[in-house]
């Protein structure tokens, strides 16, 4: 069940996800939310550029990358975010009465059913009532609007309505038919999160978000620099998830709420990927990007560079278990400066 600016939204329990989706892109209420959070500048969380006072009473954020999702406890962290989503979507659920907040990097619909349910084990604590704010932000026009007005059936089999579309369709379907009460709150995506440049090429207007866990706001954000624990390991458990069957249409589970530590689970590393990574070192950055994405002329300037250090590391580590000895997770906790120590 869903509410928008704090009425019930109602929807034909006939109608498909996109339907639900249209309606919500024109709706007042989160137009008006859209054009303001335009005008908010992007918050860059960066761990190099605070001076030594400042890491004296530092900010406690948790990242969560591509496919992961992570929920948190505001008496514990201040902020919770993501960023490098291009078609994919930053999805934000937050218990209004005990502040209780999950984000989650959505990059498929196929994830969705199970990865709302992940998010909301320790947001609703089994409190159906609980009323729940929800943010999403990225995802864009990928295709023209034209475009998808004139897809058929056949066409929209087999995608050619692009990434962000049915991402963003399915999410809103999913909150519709459950029981809950989902209060939504912002909906920056596809035409809202839309800019194009003079040859009319579209590129996302934002590609990530934070929470301010304290008071629920949501500003545009970036982590260049500051995407930690275990950066390079963490990413590529995120291509490995897609070969292990155990991880189908799941969310990866990285955060431990109640004692805010990253607990990175083992996975394993196939001879493939290895493969995969030395073939891809001998390629150009231009063909890396056509390669690996799913818009290569929306990606950051980093993205390239990020698939050669796992390229890299994999090459140097072939098998998986030299980074998880004995099938152990990795675990990290908060030091008193608030980095991140390997326990």
């Amino acid at each position: 069940m869903i509410f928008v600016g704090g009425l019930p939204f109602s929807t034909d329990p006939s109608s498909q996800g996109s339907d639900t989706l249209s309606a919500l892109m024109e709706h007042p209420f989160l137009v008006s939310v859209s054009n303001s959070l335009k005008a908010i500048p992007v918050r860059n969380f960066s761990v190099k550029e605070e001076s030594t006072q400042e890491r004296a009473t530092k900010t406690k954020w948790v990242y969560a990358f591509q496919r992961e999702y992570a929920t948190v406890d505001p008496a514990l962290v201040d902020f919770v975010g993501t960023d490098e989503a291009t078609t994919c979507v930053g999805l934000v659920i937050r218990n209004r009465k005990n502040g209780m907040t999950s984000v989650a990097h959505m990059d498929s619909p196929d994830i969705v059913d199970m990865g709302l349910s992940q998010m909301l084990l320790l947001v609703v604590d089994h409190n159906l009532d609980a009323e729940l704010e929800v943010h999403l932000v990225g995802g864009f026009e990928d295709v023209s609007p034209n475009f998808l007005k004139s897809c058929t059936g056949s066409e929209s089999d087999a995608k050619l309505e692009g990434y962000s579309y049915p991402l963003c369709a399915k999410i809103f379907e999913t909150l519709c038919t459950r029981r809950e009460k989902f209060h939504i709150q912002t909906a920056f995506i596809l035409g809202h999160n839309t800019r194009r440049d003079s040859e009319g090429n579209a590129f996302p207007i934002f590609n990530g978000l934070a929470v301010e866990t304290s008071t629920g706001s949501v500003i545009p954000a970036s982590f260049d620099g500051a995407r930690c624990p275990d950066e390079i390991v963490r990413r590529i458990r995120v291509t490995a998830s897609y070969e292990d069957c155990s991880w189908n249409g799941k969310l990866l589970d990285t955060y431990d709420t109640r004692t805010d530590q990253f607990r990175i689970a083992s996975c394993c590393w196939t001879s493939r990927q290895r493969h995969t990574a030395l073939t891809l070192r001998r390629l150009t950055d231009s063909e890396i990007l056509l390669t690996c994405s799913t818009s290569p002329s929306a990606e950051g300037p980093d993205f390239v560079d990020n698939l050669r250090r796992q390229c890299e590391y994999l090459i140097k580590y072939p098998d998986w278990i030299e980074t998880f000895p004995l099938k152990q997770p990795r675990v990290f906790e908060r030091t008193s400066d608030g980095e991140w120590k390997r326990c």
